[in-house]
């Protein structure tokens, strides 16, 4: 989330939650498509990260591309953090230790998404190499230890960080040594976000394992094909992973806002201030225990949109459903993301099929399986065959939802073609982490750094 939300509605009943879920439903023509990449800066000259602050920081380059673009600031307690497009199409923020996110438009097509990736790429390229400055695409940060990790100046995740350690042991490192690569797509009625939410959490670990790209950690192999997809394993299960109740025939709106409350708060905003409310739950926040601690002492509106951005499960509903499962990768896993769920989920036919293949998945089973994803990734044994053959049978169907959808670009061509990077891995039968790792072992002569110049922006 680029930007903590201020509105001040107050909440009177929990009636109003379930209502701010339920007014995302969209007629199907206003369906659209938000991605959002992140991506590890670094200076050229010795592959280092980036600092906050100083002439080639990542202040600098907040500050040259908001005199490029002409988007308004963000800022948190007089540091700019992020910046926003005055009309709310598209935002650039930070994650905790640096990494350069782009929130993008909410787009008709990923011909749409695939151009502004490519736009984004070329106008970052243009205030960061005068500065020495490149972006790595991984899902883990490859190189540099936690303690080498910069931090970003920003309210929340100082909270944030003093919480995570007490709720996980992995934390920390979700925080300032992962990216992904995200995309946030909108349902019609309690009905079908059920569905989509119940396909796509099946699907979440199949995903993870075709876009496992995060094998190195403190400069060597970490024997996980996705890092990332470890980590949050045991980052802080309160708030994270695979939701069982969303596997309920009558899932809804209602059930979700039920756990939602029940899960700890990081923060509220008052005159610009954050509060930490890590020792609270949305409930007992509803209940009146914060008028000690909170100067009006109740819940608005805006607090529950912050608090249901601070939930990490593996398909997080909000106004709009975010698939959160793949790592960061190179520039063509930015547009293969959104192609392959918007090929499962907007097009009736695909979905009936992806809702058929995975009916009668359990919890348990889905769980086992986004276990193991993270070291075996496609050779994950998923009811006798592997998540190989599984993935060609889900890219198959998600091919079929491109090609009804029909979205052409100006040369004719649908929107397929997005997936030849994900097709690339199938028929090759290995992962991006698993070429990394040959490579580690084989040209890159036991080192790291060719990485930062094979994976680079």
């Amino acid at each position: 989330m680029a930007r903590d939300t201020t509105d001040f509605s107050p909440i009177e009943s929990t009636d109003e939650l379930v209502g701010y879920l339920a007014a995302g439903n969209k007629p199907r023509d206003k369906w659209r498509i938000g991605t959002e990449h992140e991506k590890f800066p670094f200076y050229v000259d010795g592959n280092a990260p980036v600092p906050y602050a100083g002439p080639r920081g990542i202040k600098a380059l907040l500050d040259g591309m908001k005199d490029k673009l002409g988007w308004e600031p963000i800022i948190d307690a007089g540091n700019i953090i992020g910046l926003v497009e005055p009309t709310g199409q598209g935002a650039i923020s930070l994650e905790p230790g640096g990494q350069f996110e782009l929130s993008g438009a909410p787009l008709e097509t990923i011909h749409h998404t695939c151009r502004e990736g490519n736009a984004h790429l070329a106008q970052l390229r243009e205030i960061a190499e005068p500065l020495g400055i490149r972006f790595l695409g991984l899902g883990g940060s490859p190189k540099w230890t936690l303690a080498e990790t910069p931090k970003m100046p920003k309210s929340r995740y100082e909270i944030m960080t003093r919480y995570m350690p007490k709720v996980g042991t992995k934390g920390l490192d979700m925080m300032y040594r992962t990216c992904t690569i995200q995309v946030n797509l909108d349902f019609e009625s309690e009905a079908d976000m059920r569905r989509k939410m119940q396909v796509s959490l099946k699907l979440q670990p199949l995903a993870t394992a075709l876009f496992a790209n995060s094998p190195f950690t403190d400069g060597r192999p970490n024997g996980l094909q996705s890092w990332r997809g470890d980590i949050w394993r045991d980052t802080d299960n309160q708030r994270s992973g695979l939701l069982d109740f969303c596997f309920s025939p009558d899932f809804g709106f209602a059930d979700y806002v039920d756990w939602a409350l029940d899960v700890p708060m990081y923060f509220v905003i008052r005159e610009g201030r954050y509060i930490d409310m890590t020792h609270m739950t949305f409930r007992d926040f509803m209940a009146g225990k914060a008028r000690n601690e909170v100067p009006d002492g109740m819940p608005t509106m805006g607090d529950w949109a912050n608090h249901l951005s601070t939930l990490f499960p593996d398909v997080r509903l909000k106004r709009f459903l975010e698939m959160r499962g793949a790592d960061g990768g190179p520039w063509r896993r930015i547009c293969a993301l959104p192609a392959f769920w918007v090929g499962l989920l907007y097009d009736a036919e695909a979905l009936d099929a992806a809702e058929e293949l995975t009916r009668d998945w359990t919890f348990e089973e889905v769980l086992a399986m986004r276990n193991a994803v993270p070291e075996e990734a496609l050779t994950t044994v998923f009811r006798n065959r592997s998540l190989l053959e599984v993935a060609r049978e889900v890219l198959a169907i998600s091919r079929l939802g491109l090609t009804n959808r029909n979205r052409r670009n100006r040369d004719g061509y649908d929107e397929t073609s997005f997936l030849s990077t994900l097709d690339e891995v199938v028929a090759r039968g290995t992962t991006s982490a698993q070429e990394m790792v040959n490579a580690y072992h084989t040209r890159w002569g036991g080192s790291i750094e060719p990485a930062f110049l094979e994976y680079a922006y």
